[in-house]
This record gives C-alpha cells, structure tokens and sequence, in this order.
C-alpha cells in the first residue's frame, strides 16, 4: 500500500510540460549567453545546447528514456554555471547563475516526472 497518493495523468502532463518549459529556457539561455549577452571567441561554445536540443523531440514524443538520461546530463550544465559563477567576469555571473536554477528545476522536473509515470505503470498493472 503506497504512502502517498497515486499521481494523476494530468499531474504527469504538467510535470512533462514543466521539464520541455524548462530545457527551452535552458537552451534559450545557452544560446543567448555565448552569442549575444556574453559571448566568448567565436560563438563556438554555442554548441554545448546540441544535447539538450536533441532531447527535445525524446520530451515531446514523452519517452521515459529521454526524462532518465536528460536528468543525468543536466549536471553538466549545472556543473558549467557554478564553475562559471566563481571564476568569469560580472556579465556572467548572472547567466551563471540562471544556468545553476534552470538546471536544478529540470533535473526536479524530470525526475518528478519518471517517478509519476512509473507509480501510474504499476498502478496500471496491479489492477
């Protein structure tokens, strides 16, 4: 017997919705940040969005797969804003620091997201 109560469907939905609203803002602040807002050399450091853009599709077709690993790889970008906080300039620092939120509130996200839809899987087949 569970402790809490079963999520819904729809508590699935907005936890997914919250995970897709989170990795565009993420890759937003990727791009915006080494392009226009704080850039570094050419631009090139632009690409580190590349594996958060091919979750997108993983997210929208909501395959628990792309939820699991996107809620690993997400410390990379968490580890890059608190590197980044402590030692760039004051520009970005800021951006560092948006990257540090945006990056915990995804990894919540998903992994609120993989917890519900695994409880409403057994829930499916214990009845």
């Amino acid at each position: 017997m569970p402790l809490l109560p079963l999520p819904t469907p729809r508590a699935a939905a907005q936890s997914r919705a919250a995970a897709l609203g989170l990795l565009l803002a993420l890759i937003a602040l990727g791009l915006l940040w080494e392009l226009l807002l704080a850039p570094t050399g050419r631009g090139t450091l632009a690409l580190k969005v590349l594996p958060l853009v091919l979750a997108v599709p993983g997210l929208l077709k909501q395959r628990l797969y792309t939820f699991r690993w996107l809620s690993l790889a997400v410390w990379l970008y968490f580890t890059e804003g608190v590197v980044r906080a402590w030692s760039d300039p004051a520009p970005s620092q800021a951006l560092a620091g948006l990257e540090i939120a945006l990056s915990i509130a995804l990894f919540c996200a998903c992994a609120l997201h993989v917890r519900q839809r695994l409880a409403l899987g057994r829930a499916r087949t214990a009845a």
